[in-house]
C-alpha cells in the first residue's frame, strides 16, 4: 500500500437535493490508486476496526446510509459512480481506488466492467441501513446521519490518517 504522502486525494462535497441528503459536515473522500495488486484490503481494514466487510458491487440505484459511514475498496476491474445524487459527480474508480462515503452521502453504480468488484466495510462493523431517498424517511433519516460519530480511525491509515484532516468536529 502507498504511503498517505503518496496519494492523491480527491474530496466530494453536494448539499441535499431534496433526496439524497448528503452529509452536511463531511466530505466523500478518494483516495486514487492506494492499493497495490499484493494488498490484502480486508485485513488492512480491521486493522483499522473498519469491519463487517463484504464482497460485492455498488447498488445500481441512489441509496445512502444513515446511521453509518462506509468504506468502498475498488478490488477489481473497474466502475463508474454516481456519486452524491444526481447533481454529483460521474467518477470513474478502478482496482487500488478507495472511497471514504460520510453517513448519508449518496451512491450508485452506473456500470462497471465484468469484473468488477468491490470491498465495502464500516467502522467498528456497525449495522447500517439502506435508505434511498423518499420523503417519508427523511426526518428520521436527517437526525441519524447528525448523531453519526467520527470513526476512531482512517480505513487505511489509522488514527493519523488523512480522514481527519477532511473530517473534523
Amino acid at each position: 500500500m502507498k504511503q498517505a504522502t503518496d496519494i492523491i486525494i480527491e474530496p466530494f462535497k453536494y448539499e441535499d437535493d431534496g433526496c439524497i441528503p448528503n452529509n452536511p459536515s463531511f466530505p466523500l473522500l478518494l483516495y486514487k490508486n492506494v492499493m497495490t495488486h499484493e494488498d490484502q484490503p480486508i485485513d488492512i481494514l480491521a486493522q483499522n476496526n473498519w469491519l463487517g466487510a463484504w464482497r460485492g458491487v455498488v447498488a445500481p440505484y441512489h441509496h445512502y446510509h444513515s446511521n453509518s459511514h462506509e468504506v468502498l475498496v475498488a478490488a477489481r476491474g473497474s466502475g463508474w459512480l454516481l456519486l452524491g445524487g444526481e447533481q454529483g459527480a460521474q467518477v470513474n474508480i478502478g482496482q487500488g481506488d478507495t472511497i471514504i462515503l460520510p453517513a448519508g452521502f449518496g451512491h450508485k453504480r452506473l456500470k462497471g466492467s465484468e469484473d468488477f468488484e468491490v470491498i465495502g466495510a464500516y467502522p467498528n462493523g456497525q449495522d447500517y441501513d439502506f435508505c434511498y431517498g423518499y420523503s417519508d424517511e427523511r426526518p428520521e433519516k436527517l437526525q441519524n446521519i447528525k448523531q453519526v460519530p467520527l470513526p476512531d480511525y482512517d480505513p487505511l491509515f489509522g488514527g493519523n490518517g488523512p480522514i481527519f484532516t477532511y473530517w473534523q468536529t
